[in-house]
Order: C-alpha cells, then structure tokens, then sequence
C-alpha cells in the first residue's frame, strides 16, 4: 500500500510540473497572424518596387485590438480600418484616409494604395506576406520588417 501511495504521489507532482512548464511556455503566434507586425512593401504586381527615394519604402501595420491600419504609401501616411478572418486567411481594407503630399514617388503609392484596396485575401510564406485579390497572381507583396 505505501508504494500504490509513492506512485500517486510522483505522478501527481509529475502532472503538476507538466502544467507549470506549459503556462510558462505559450504557443507560438500562427503564421496566419500578420497584426501587430510591420510589413515593408517590396512587390507591386508582379515587379520589384522602384523608389526614386529608397528611405521612403511603403509599409503598413494592423492592429487587431483597434481593427486599424496604419503606415505610409511612400509620400504620405495611410489609415484606416480593416477586418480579418486569420482562418481562412481573408483581409478587407476600407478606404480609410490619407494625407496629400506630392512626392518622387507618387506613382508606387498610388498602386500600394490601391493593392490594399483591392485585397480580399492573403498568404503568408515564411517572413513574406501576400496580398491577393481571388485566385489571381498576388498583388503586393510585403517583407516582415524587424
């Protein structure tokens, strides 16, 4: 009796380390979750962008608690707000706004803006995210920036 009593001991204190060790542990993040990260524009329909001024890449970020974009075309700041189904992997930008200062590279922002727009859907492939409209080649993409 004393050793059933032993054995139900360990595997009680067993059960209790196992618990520990995996609330201190979370999952990792889904490769699916693409909010709260910054994504650098680096495609635009199927060619490698071309920036006149290089330090004013296009980005965008997604914050998921808010449900709003943000982040720069390349001459002006962007916004707006979003919904996202991570499951099967399905975004939709609304209008949102814009400043409207000229720039070198106009033309970049112009197609990034509308790219967004356009979006019903994603991909991600490793540090690469897509934006795509149905089944058709993607229409941006985008690097994690770090």
């Amino acid at each position: 009796m004393k050793n059933l009593y032993s054995y139900l001991a360990a595997f009680i204190f067993s059960i209790f380390l196992i618990s520990c060790n995996s609330m201190s542990n979370p999952p990792a993040q889904s490769s699916k979750d693409i909010t709260g990260k910054t994504w650098k524009l680096i495609e635009i329909n199927g060619q490698p962008i071309k920036l006149k001024n290089p330090k004013n890449n296009p980005y965008f970020s997604l914050d998921k608690a808010a449900m709003r974009y943000s982040g720069n075309g390349g001459c002006n700041g962007i916004g707006g707000s979003f919904e996202i189904t991570p499951d099967v992997m399905r975004i939709k930008f609304d209008q949102g706004m814009s400043t409207m200062i000229a720039c070198e590279d106009l033309e970049t922002e112009q197609l990034f803006t509308k790219a967004l727009l356009a979006a019903d859907n994603y991909s991600v492939n490793g540090n690469t995210l897509s934006l795509n409209k149905a089944r058709m080649a993607p229409l941006a993409k985008f690097v994690l920036q770090k």
